[in-house]
């Protein structure tokens, strides 16, 4: 699943094409990656057509285009494919402003969902679900295409509601608004207005693995399987170490690790070990040569030389070096 890295790659290969743009035309292919939409596909289509798009917004693996409150004074075909059937309406004139605060397009990537920009004269992926051809100020006329193979990825148009610390939501924007749907996410580390403190306190009171703590998007967001174990090894603690008894020294290197690890990642273009991890143009990113611990089981430690074992933990794996990540006690 991409992490915070990934989507980052994505939202910023969006934002200097679609910042400004308004959407021309909305074509839904799949109605299942509509999922998280609050309504049928018609419902996305009339809501999303004409808007135009003010900005491209991140916290942790969530990613959403904040849109205006109301569409572009001028005449938009819309289009709506589904199983074959197509309909075309014609809007003319403005259509009345939405309710503020305003809302969003929501992108959530899952498993294997890809926002690639296309050139319209380009052939469809055969994976296409959801299109929208876009007018961009600085590109002229392109395309959005979400691109999901296993279809648990999805778009939806969300109300943005305020942030509850009055901070920007999350990176792209300074308004403090976020998404409904993503209002229960915890800011990610390298947020401005993550607070290192409360999450060192939130880590003294729980009562589980660190690992687990760190998948908790509602604790700490972006870190996913992945990037917890490159962490985890590089500060040298065990997946399962116990939170309540992490020191606040080892909680601080730790986080530091974290930091490190995703900023690596982000300057590599995240972690890519199939063609489904990649950015915006369809290239993929090349972390995946830097991991020390996760996917390197039976090779040796780069630090001890002894080898990396895989344990089974939450349906997939932790990767960690026995010898360097030992659980201690309290």
């Amino acid at each position: 699943m991409p992490e915070l890295p990934e989507v980052e790659v994505v939202r910023a290969g969006l934002e200097p094409a679609v910042t400004g743009a308004t959407v021309d035309a909305v074509t839904v292919f799949e109605e299942r990656s509509l999922r998280r939409h609050g309504g049928p596909s018609e419902d996305f289509v009339e809501r999303l057509a004409g808007r135009t798009i003010l900005a491209a917004v991140r916290r942790g693996k969530f990613l959403w285009l904040p849109l205006s409150s109301s569409r572009a004074p001028k005449t938009q075909e819309i289009r709506h494919e589904i199983d074959g059937l197509t309909t075309q309406d014609t809007l003319d004139g403005e259509s009345p402003a939405f309710s503020e605060p305003g809302e969003a397009l929501l992108v959530h990537l899952g498993m294997s969902g890809q926002v690639l920009l296309r050139d319209v004269a380009q052939a469809d992926d055969a994976l296409l679900r959801i299109r929208l051809d876009i007018a961009s100020p600085a590109h002229g006329p392109l395309r959005v295409d979400f691109v999901d193979q296993r279809i648990f990825g999805s778009m939806a148009i969300d109300l943005l509601v305020p942030t509850p610390d009055g901070h920007a939501a999350g990176f792209g924007s300074d308004a403090a608004l976020i998404p409904s749907q993503v209002s229960h996410i915890a800011r990610d580390p390298l947020d401005p207005a993550f607070s290192d403190r409360r999450f060192f306190d939130a880590l003294a009171r729980r009562r589980t693995g660190i690992k687990r703590a760190l998948l908790d998007q509602g604790l700490i967001s972006g870190i996913g399987n992945i990037y917890a174990d490159e962490a985890l090894w590089a500060a040298r603690i065990h997946y399962d170490q116990p939170t309540a008894t992490l020191t606040r020294t080892r909680a601080r290197t730790l986080l530091a690790e974290v930091r490190l690890v995703l900023g690596r990642a982000l300057a590599e273009g995240g972690t890519s070990f199939d063609a489904q991890y990649v950015n915006v143009n369809g290239a993929s990113g090349y972390f995946s040569r830097s991991l020390n611990a996760y996917g390197q089981h039976g090779k040796s430690c780069p630090r001890c030389g002894r080898p990396i074992i895989r344990e089974s933990f939450m349906n997939r794996g932790s990767h960690f070096c026995p010898f360097c990540q030992r659980i201690r006690a309290a």
